[in-house]
């Protein structure tokens, strides 16, 4: 059994986080989500807490279930930390140690490994400022699961679709951690 806290940022793409909390569940994962606010805009916490079975964190300044504060607490318990979707807002303060929100200080503070699932319109992820930011996180590290190419939400065809939760999962469940 790992223990894996999921990261959902703001995409109309976390919707798709709610299927890969339930295959990893149904592996025998241990899961707790931290959705960002603007991930709440998309899907409600309720949806992650009922598949994952585990209290939802978004507060940053929540009071904690534990006498650690909750990203120290997560980001300790951690055998993988997975953000699916990341945004471009996310991996950029990703790259710059940003800890603003309780995603982001638990990215900060883990030892676990990092795996990113981006998903960003096609214009964004083709920035050049979004492929230093990508190279800079793969430098130290932190597993990238490339987008595809598609259909996006808006509207344009191109390559920032994230992959779907299947592919993400039999993806980190090839990865060697060690």
């Amino acid at each position: 059994m790992r223990r894996i806290v999921l990261g959902v940022t703001g995409s109309i793409a976390a919707y798709k986080a709610a299927e890969l909390v339930r295959l990893f569940v149904k592996n025998g994962d241990e899961v707790h989500v931290i959705m960002t606010c603007a991930a709440c805009e998309f899907v409600k916490p309720l949806t992650f807490q009922t598949l994952s079975r585990n209290p939802v964190q978004v507060d940053q300044f929540a009071a904690p279930v534990s006498w650690k504060p909750e990203h120290i607490s997560l980001a300790e318990c951690a055998d993988i930390v997975v953000v699916s979707p990341a945004t471009a807002n996310t991996i950029a303060k990703m790259r710059y140690g940003i800890a603003d929100n309780l995603l982001t200080a638990t990215l900060l503070a883990t030892r676990a490994p990092i795996v990113i699932a981006p998903a960003m319109n096609d214009g964004m992820w083709e920035s050049p400022v979004t492929q230093d930011n990508i190279e800079a996180l793969r430098s130290r590290g932190v597993r990238i699961i490339d987008p595809a190419n598609g259909e996006l939400a808006c509207g344009s065809t191109g390559k920032g679709r994230m992959m779907e939760s299947i592919d993400i999962f039999n993806e980190i469940n090839s990865f060697d951690f060690n």
